[in-house]
């Protein structure tokens, strides 16, 4: 990788290959590697439970160790599969767009909230999701980066590893300023539009990242966290004159 990486170490025959194509190469050369470690944790797995229910006097030890090992086995390949998909976003070979808005419908849907995709302001800005509930308006994006990417927040700055956050920040907060402002207008409802990103790939700190205004989240979390964001108390009647208003004068991306 060209800022290197603990997942790709440098290798000649993959100098010119982009990142994402490095890491996956590199993931399928090692794949028997993995699966020879994998045998060797199951079979001590076999021989440790084994002994131990040999030791405890269990009825059928040695079915207990097989099925023992089998467990071992199942979590390790389990475990690696979920790392490899981790990266499906960033590969290319996922929708974090996609991902995102089932998440979203899925848990707030039932909560009285309206999720659109792909809006944008006319001539300005456009952002995956915008989220209209009871407790307030959100535009959510997504962003995908290597799974060795550290982000994080340090003295109210964003940071994606050594990189500033700014590039990535500024456009979401100026999205949400535009969009709000938009809303309000055209609605008669005066809203604050609060500018969040689901991040797939890398390594936040913590639960969420906040700083610059803007603040970060696993896929996961993303539902729970507007929940808890409530900033705003709106009934159902201005809930549905908002979406009404947003799917009206919000351009729909193709």
């Amino acid at each position: 990788m060209p800022n290197g990486s603990i997942y790709v170490p440098q290798d000649d025959k993959f100098k010119w290959g982009s990142p994402s194509v490095m890491y996956e190469l590199r993931w399928r050369e090692t794949r028997s590697e993995r699966r020879r470690r994998r045998h060797i944790m199951a079979g001590a797995g076999f021989v440790l439970i084994t002994a131990l229910a040999f030791y405890r006097s269990f009825p059928v030890p040695f079915l207990i160790g097989v099925l023992g090992g089998g467990a071992v086995w199942g979590v390790d390949a389990f475990i690696s599969w979920r790392m490899f998909e981790a990266t499906a976003v960033w590969r290319g070979k996922r929708s974090g767009a996609v991902r995102t808005g089932r998440l979203l419908r899925r848990g707030l849907g039932k909560h009285g909230y309206r999720v659109l995709d792909g809006r944008a302001v006319p001539g300005k800005a456009s952002i995956d999701h915008l989220v209209i509930g009871p407790g307030g308006v959100w535009i959510v994006d997504n962003e995908a980066w290597p799974p060795d990417t550290h982000i994080a927040a340090y003295g109210g700055k964003l940071f994606f590893g050594e990189r500033s956050g700014a590039s990535v920040s500024k456009p979401l907060v100026e999205a949400a300023a535009s969009m709000g402002e938009l809303l309000s207008k055209e609605s008669g409802i005066p809203v604050d539009i609060s500018p969040l990103l689901v991040v797939h790939g890398g390594r936040v700190t913590g639960p969420a990242v906040s700083a610059e205004g803007l603040t970060l989240f696993l896929p996961r979390k993303a539902s729970k966290w507007i929940l808890g964001d409530a900033h705003a108390e709106l009934t159902d009647e201005q809930v549905e004159v908002l979406a009404r208003t947003a799917a009206r004068i919000l351009r729909r991306m193709v």
